[in-house]
C-alpha cells in the first residue's frame, strides 16, 4: 500500500461479539431481554429511570467482570494505528472500551461510552466504573437524580459527527468492520468516503450488499488481522 494514506475505520457490534458482548438487538425489538424503547430512549428514562440505571449497571458490570477482553481484531487495529505512517481514525458504534484496552489511543465513540455518565442538569461527563441510581449525586453541581448513562439513545444525535464527516471526506481508505451498515448516520459513511475518492472495504460475517470496492467475509478475529497485514505490507 502507498505510504501516508488517510485511513478511516468504522467498527460495529460484530467486532466485539467474539469478546463476549452480545450484538445490538434481536429481530423482535428487544435489547438484552428488554424492550428497546424502555432502556434506550429519553422517554424510557423519564418513565422508569431506575430500570435504565439497573440495565446499564448490569452491562457495565459485565464489561468489567474479567470475562470480556479484546480479541485479535481489536489488537490488529491498534497495531495498524501504531505502525501505519499515515493518519488512522477509528470510529466505533460500540459503547465498550475494548479498542482502548487493545491499545488504540484516539477512538471516536459515536454512540457514547458505557464507562461514562452525564449530568442532565449541568452537562458534565464523568468516568465511572460504579453502579448509578436515581439517588446518585453529580460531583459537579451536586444535583440529585440528574445522572444518566453517557449513551446515545434513539432520537438523540450521535457524538463527534463534525469530526467524523471531516475525516471521511479526507479518507484515502475507508473500512467498515462488523456492522450491517443499514442504520443512519453510520450507513451514510460509505457514501461520504466514496464520494471523496476513497477506496472502500467491508469486513463482516456476511456481505451486506453495499457497493464496497472489496469485501472480506468471515469472523472479525480472523479477517481483520489478515486485512491489517495486507494494509501494512
Amino acid at each position: 500500500m502507498k505510504t501516508g494514506l488517510n485511513i478511516v475505520i468504522l467498527t460495529g457490534s460484530g467486532i466485539s461479539a467474539e469478546s463476549g458482548i452480545p450484538t445490538f438487538r434481536a429481530s423482535d425489538g428487544t435489547w438484552h431481554n428488554h424492550k428497546v424503547e424502555d432502556v434506550a430512549s429519553p422517554e424510557g428514562f423519564s418513565r422508569n429511570p431506575s430500570l435504565v440505571h439497573e440495565f446499564y449497571n448490569a452491562r457495565r458490570q459485565h464489561l468489567l467482570s474479567g470475562d470480556v477482553e479484546p480479541n485479535a481484531a481489536h489488537d490488529a487495529l491498534a497495531r495498524l494505528e501504531r505502525e501505519h505512517d499515515g493518519d488512522v481514525v477509528l470510529i466505533t458504534q460500540n459503547v465498550d472500551d475494548l479498542h482502548e484496552r487493545a491499545g488504540s489511543t484516539s477512538v471516536l465513540h459515536m454512540h457514547g461510552e458505557l464507562l461514562k455518565i452525564r449530568c442532565n442538569t449541568c452537562g458534565t461527563v464523568f468516568p465511572t466504573d460504579q453502579p448509578t441510581t436515581i439517588e446518585s449525586v453529580c460531583d459537579a453541581c451536586a444535583g440529585v437524580g440528574s445522572l444518566r448513562p453517557d449513551i446515545v439513545w434513539f432520537g438523540e444525535m450521535p457524538f463527534h459527527m463534525d469530526v467524523i464527516e471531516q475525516a471521511l471526506s479526507k479518507a484515502d481508505l475507508f473500512a467498515s468492520i462488523g456492522t450491517s451498515g443499514v442504520v443512519y448516520p453510520a450507513a451514510g459513511f460509505y457514501q461520504i468516503a466514496a464520494a471523496g475518492g476513497a477506496e472502500t472495504i467491508e469486513i463482516n460475517l456476511e456481505a451486506t450488499g453495499s457497493r464496497f470496492d472489496e469485501t472480506f467475509v468471515g469472523r472479525a478475529s480472523e479477517t481483520v488481522p489478515e486485512w491489517v497485514d495486507l494494509t501494512l505490507s
